[in-house]
């Protein structure tokens, strides 16, 4: 319920203002759109930076794409917060759009809020689906390549015959 209170509270929802046009870089100083970001929801905050410290690190190519992690509450407790995947979505945003990885039930629909133009929420296992977004977004893949590669991973299997 908190959750869902975060998500459509206006305070927590307030957009900063755009800044005033003269503000604002010209149309030639902006550059184009970095790679896909992906934020990592899951009820514990200790479970989501150790996925993105290992998708990062099994990715191993140099500079992997953004994956931020968004977990528990912001007191430190376990739960999931409107309030930290918002801000995740922020910082993974490099203007190619942002794949949400959610852990199960309450990060799905606590995310659910937050999805809009440019960003997702994959269908995939946490860890898995994880490493295989942040891969695709670092080799440069776009939205739908980094959403594909994450809910792939919902396939492999550990075990055959």
């Amino acid at each position: 319920m908190t959750a869902l209170y975060e998500a459509t509270d206006p305070a927590l929802c307030a957009v900063a203002p755009e800044p005033p046009v003269e503000e604002r870089p010209a149309a030639e100083e902006k550059s184009a759109p970095g790679r896909v970001g992906v934020v990592l929801v899951s009820h514990s905050r200790e479970v989501a930076a150790a996925t993105a410290a290992l998708a990062e690190a099994l990715y191993g190519g140099g500079d992997p794409a953004p994956a931020v992690p968004a977990g528990g509450r912001p007191d430190g407790g376990v739960g999931t917060s409107a309030e930290l995947i918002r801000r995740a979505i922020g910082e993974a945003d490099e203007g190619a759009g942002v794949v949400l990885v959610c852990d199960m039930g309450s990060a799905v629909l606590t995310a659910k809020g937050l999805t809009g133009e440019g960003v997702r929420i994959a269908d995939t296992p946490f860890v898995e689906g994880a490493v295989a977004a942040v891969v695709t977004a670092s080799a440069g893949g776009d939205l739908a390549a980094v959403l594909a590669a994450a809910e792939d991973a919902r396939t492999y299997r550990k075990v055959t015959g």
